[in-house]
């Protein structure tokens, strides 16, 4: 049955709200803040809708609020006595970034288990797990779980975001909307259960990888000023893959609700960026270091942040006797031989098979040199996949390696040694620490910390040392084989690149390795070993989280406005004192003033910027001409369009003055002459702007340049998106280069590079407008400006700048007003062009009825002002 898409989105918002699904509370007996004194009452937070819901409320330690898909635990079932029994899983990248937090931070981890609890004991247990670890479970139901985990994360999101398009209809992959409905509702749970324990004035809560990407939604709908982080542990693709996503405009909105996003490597952190530049129209900007995207005005920073090891677990392992017996019996089994490691999860993108391809090459071009010598202990981590693909990526290593050992074996010798198992930890750390070589071949990996633990298992401890039979002082060695597609690669830059699919560039890698000096090794360890100890997993999170409390400092001098329904909703950042536009308010004012300037944009202002028509309605021609009637108003048209279609536009209204090309012409009325800026005659910079800006149109398919009698505009909205914005940048530069010296300014708007005159802006109008009246001997006591772009901010910054000056009477009224509830230097709002235009009848039917001549006529240069 085809749902439209009305029905679709209901459907969609019932599952978020929850009403489909009974999921338990979390048990009240952790408070939502430490307070002094006493505790917050569990009714505190509880049930706000809005983001009022933000009470200040004092505390005596940090907290943060750690979410995942999986809680740090495992988790098993007593056979006796049929209680579940849980315990904290060391290996856990979730637990082990405490260290990176202060002594006195208290950690809370929300997430799911990995067993299936019945409803029955989901209380219990929620208890039990609040009480002892500080975790709360969201308990999702089976067939919710399913279709969220293994149906829109691991069948949609995790092969896209790692290159693969779903190409074939008869195969996993294709978008189904009720499994994204899914993934909505479970994150939906998800943020549930932050709020249940969150205290929003003091808490910062940090996101965890691909599986909650619209989560942030929730949190900031319910809380405007949460301290939100979010990390990505998987790569984020190019755009060309993401665009083909149907739901990518939600989920990019969703992670912009953050406040800071996290990425392993810059080529990840520059799809994202290149992804909101194409499908949202966002530019970012550099400061400091500092990457940001200014979005509704907030500011969502940018960290490139690697994620590192917990040295100390290793270390811990590498000291346990049962790693010491097994490293024992690895060096018996393997004397003599040259021992490589892959250490790989079974799925597709791993590359286990290109690597043993590249194995059987090998051993096919050096016989002589390496049969019976090389082995490859391949160790294959259980798939967290399922699907076709899956099977037949295990099918082809089993058959690739029988024909290897089949080949090139004999009897007490194979050459590729599989281990399909699961593989505690200890015997991964003893299989690590006497490898001479370990290669990582993915096709596509987040980051992939194999090669990380192998070079501190490779460094060894003094018990390891003693075990292997290494002298105290004796360098250590190691050689890494690492594909280029993998988030670490760039970290390790003594490691020997490959690129996974060259099948014969990986084997000569391979020769290369094993047959490599021990003193090259040496200088490869120590550079790699110093890296890794000095960027652990303590680094990575005490890095990002400083850098998400200073991306929050400014929380708290803005004021917030959500807008939006759904998965569209948004947060904007006003200031303070920004409110809409009081019409009542503003006719009031407009009455008791005897010295009025009205200065009006003119495109998506008075004129509908998408409209067809050319020229204004005859509603606005008629409220303008009544407006200019008033002996009381000077009312003037400030627009960045030429002199000529100006005066086409409004030939009806003989006393509206208009200022062309953002002041560059100014004219008083119909009959007035126009002025021009004194550097009008200096045209020497065109000259050389234009063949510069032509070149750069001729090589930018889709680019071109508007002349005007005062700027010069190339413009790249039509050409493709990323090379446009690298033209810019390209051309902006050069530019201002070559007009370094010339009275000029150069430019970069939003797809433009302008090249203007200078002391050429809006704001320079309203300046001279205001100074030629107050030179009249009558200082003006009502100034109105409305505008809708960002040409217009120059026009509110001026006026702000004026009111606060001794230039205006103290009971002057000032109204700056912007068109749309959005971040501007304006004080006030109209939500469109249908207020503004009510709002300037409601003045006209204020105003006094038509004089012969106006305030306005007067004022002009030819009646000798």
């Amino acid at each position: 049955m085809y749902l439209g898409k009305k029905d679709s989105e209901t459907i969609l918002e019932t599952m978020a709200s929850g009403e489909l699904l009974q999921i338990p509370r979390t048990p009240r007996n952790l408070p939502l803040a430490i307070t002094n004194p006493g505790i917050i009452s569990d009714s505190d937070n509880y049930g706000s809708k809005n983001g009022h819901s933000d009470v200040p409320s004092p505390v005596c330690c940090e907290r943060k609020i750690i979410v995942a898909n999986l809680l740090p635990l495992h988790a098993h079932k007593d056979i006796k006595t049929r209680k579940w029994c849980f315990s904290l899983n060391e290996d856990s990248i979730l637990l082990q970034l405490k260290d990176g937090f202060s002594s006195k931070t208290e950690v809370i981890y929300v997430g799911s288990l990995k067993v299936d609890i019945d409803a029955s004991e989901q209380e219990e247990v929620a208890q039990t797990l609040l009480e002892d670890f500080n975790c709360v479970p969201t308990f999702l139901p089976t067939d919710l779980q399913k279709k969220f985990y293994q149906g829109f994360c691991k069948q949609q999101l995790w092969p896209l975001f790692h290159y693969r398009l779903p190409m074939f209809s008869d195969r996993d992959g294709r978008f189904d909307r009720l499994l994204w409905q899914a993934y909505v509702s479970a994150n939906k749970i998800f943020a549930d259960k932050v709020k249940e324990v969150i205290n929003p004035k003091y808490d910062y809560v940090w996101v965890h990888d691909y599986h909650l990407m619209v989560l942030p939604t929730f949190l900031r709908k319910h809380f405007n000023l949460v301290k939100l982080g979010f990390f990505l542990h998987s790569p984020f693709p190019t755009s060309e893959i993401y665009r083909t996503l149907p739901v990518r405009d939600e989920i990019l909105r969703a992670m912009l609700n953050c406040d800071l996003i996290g990425f392993h490597i810059f080529d990840y952190a520059r799809h994202f960026l290149s992804c909101c530049s194409r499908m949202l129209g966002l530019d970012y900007e550099t400061k400091r270091g500092y990457i940001g995207l200014v979005y509704l005005g907030r500011t969502v920073y940018i960290k490139i942040l690697p994620v590192g090891l917990h040295l100390g677990r290793l270390e811990s392992e590498l000291n346990h006797d049962y790693t010491s017996t097994v490293v024992r019996e690895i060096q018996d089994r393997f004397k003599g031989k040259k021992l490589i490691l892959g250490v790989d999860d079974m799925d597709i993108f791993k590359g286990i098979n290109l690597k043993l391809l590249a194995v059987e090459q090998l051993l096919q071009q050096q016989p002589q040199e390496l049969q019976g010598k090389l082995v490859l202990v391949q160790i294959m981590n259980p798939a967290r996949s399922t699907g076709k693909d899956v099977e037949e990526a295990i099918r082809e290593t089993y058959l690739t390696t029988r024909r290897i050992n089949e080949t090139y074996g004999y009897q007490g010798y194979e050459p590729v040694i599989l281990i399909d198992r699961f593989v505690p930890m200890y015997e991964k750390v003893a299989y690590y620490a006497v490898a001479e070589c370990c290669i990582v071949n993915a096709l596509r990996d987040g980051m992939n910390l194999v090669p990380y633990e192998y070079i501190v298992c490779r460094q060894g401890t003094l018990q390891m040392d003693e075990t292997m039979g290494i002298a105290e002082g004796f360098p250590h060695t190691s050689v890494l084989v690492v594909s280029e597609f993998i988030g670490c690669s760039p970290s390790l830059s003594g490691a020997i690149r490959v690129n996974p699919w060259n099948v014969d560039a990986v084997a000569e890698a391979l020769h290369s390795a094993i047959n490599m000096n021990n003193f090259e090794k040496q200088l490869q360890h120590e550079k790699h070993y110093q890296f890794v100890s000095s960027h652990d997993v303590a680094y990575w999170a005490r890095s990002f989280v400083q850098d998400l409390e200073r991306a929050c400092k400014d929380h708290y001098t803005k004021c917030y406005w959500g807008s939006g329904f759904g998965l569209d909703f948004r947060v904007m950042a006003l200031s303070p004192s920004f409110r809409k536009l009081s019409i009542d308010q503003t006719v009031s004012e407009y009455k008791r003033s005897n010295r009025r300037a009205i200065f009006l944009d003119y495109d998506g202002t008075i004129m509908p910027r998408a409209s067809i028509a050319k020229t204004p309605t005859t509603e606005v021609i008629a409220v303008l001409n009544d407006l200019c009637s008033d002996p009381k108003n000077t009312v003037f048209i400030v627009s960045g369009r030429g002199r000529i279609s100006l005066s086409e536009c409004f030939a009806p209204c003989e006393m509206l003055g208009i200022a062309a090309e953002h002041g560059y012409f100014i004219r008083w009325s119909r009959t007035s002459d126009w002025e021009s800026s004194p550097l009008a005659a200096n045209i020497n910079w065109k000259m050389v702007t234009e063949p510069v800006m032509r070149f750069f149109a001729e090589a930018t398919d889709g680019s071109y340049i508007e002349t005007k009698e005062s700027a010069l505009v190339w413009h790249h909205q039509n050409a493709e998106a990323d090379f446009g914005s690298f033209q810019a940048v390209e051309l902006l530069d050069y530019l201002e280069q070559v007009l370094a010296n010339e009275p000029v300014n150069v430019k970069r708007g939003k797809h433009i590079v302008e090249v203007k005159p200078q002391q050429t802006s809006k704001g320079l109008v309203v300046e001279k407008v205001l100074s030629t009246m107050a030179n009249s001997g009558k200082a003006q006591d009502f100034v109105m400006c409305i505008g809708d772009g960002r040409s217009d901010e120059d026009m509110f910054e001026k006026i702000s700048g004026i009111a606060s000056g001794p230039t205006l009477p103290p009971t002057s009224g000032i109204f700056a007003c912007t068109v749309g509830r959005k971040p501007s230097k304006a004080k006030y709002y109209l939500d469109d062009i249908v207020d503004v235009v009510k709002l300037l009848q409601r003045l006209a039917t204020a105003s006094i009825i038509k004089p012969k001549y106006s305030a306005q006529a007067q004022l002009s240069p030819e009646n000798g002002v």
